[in-house]
């Protein structure tokens, strides 16, 4: 059995650490007038964020349903950001393609607190091929189960049908959820976190992506006994 390295997607495989905030709020007017609302500035403001209690007290003010409104602002800031990677106004990391050379000896997945679809989108659009991809659905639910809560890396390990392994990510939270999952954990070092200090749980610390076949040499040596080729 190989061991499974399981990726975060924004500020590993996407440019930056999260989607730019205009996506959203362009999302949300979007949204807002696909369901004939009149927003005041205020509710308009606060419904581009994403503090689910407001949007839950400003959409019943303007009498849309709010789990509505949400799958909407998800569904229109999913298209917006998938035009935003086609065009190149937001790139790739240089270093991916390293990710694609570990494909041919072991499993590899996309695990992000984005939006699923968006994660699919990468998934597709990236020149390799990730055994599973999770991200947040639509809804309410699974906007409280990012990460930290370690739910969408066990439902991955649960999808692969392994309860150990490798997540790569370039945060905090990424390393505590990882942790939680009972996963090694590698901390990316991106220019948006070079100046961070190493999160204490982070067992290996990666100054690129290039450094995967070290860390998957040294994983094996270390597991000898569960992962044999």
């Amino acid at each position: 059995m190989s061991i499974p390295i399981l990726f975060d997607m924004d500020g590993v495989i996407l440019e930056g650490p999260r989607t730019d905030p205009q996506v959203y709020a362009k999302a949300a007017d979007m949204a807002l007038s696909e369901l004939g609302a009149d927003p005041t500035d205020t509710h308009r403001d606060d419904l581009r964020r994403h503090d689910l209690d407001s949007i839950r007290t400003h959409c019943t003010a303007l009498e849309i349903d709010p789990a509505a409104f949400w799958e909407l602002k998800e569904e229109y800031a999913s298209e917006l950001t998938h035009e935003r990677i086609r065009s190149g106004e937001r790139g790739l990391y240089d270093d991916i393609d390293a990710i694609g050379d570990l494909t041919a000896t072991t499993t590899v997945g996309l695990v992000t607190n984005n939006r699923h679809a968006t994660a699919e989108f990468v998934a597709d659009y990236v020149p390799f091929d990730f055994d599973v991809v999770r991200g947040r659905r639509p809804t309410f639910a699974e906007y409280n189960r990012r990460k930290p809560d370690p739910y969408f890396l066990e439902d991955a390990l649960s999808e692969l049908a392994v309860n150990s392994g490798i997540y790569v990510g370039d945060s905090l939270k990424d390393v505590t959820a990882g942790r939680a999952a009972g996963l090694e954990t590698a901390y990316l070092r991106r220019p948006h976190n070079r100046d961070v200090d190493r999160p204490a749980d982070a067992t290996r610390v990666l100054e690129s992506l290039s450094e995967l076949p070290s860390l998957y040499a040294a994983a094996k040596r270390e597991n000898k006994s569960e992962y044999t080729s």
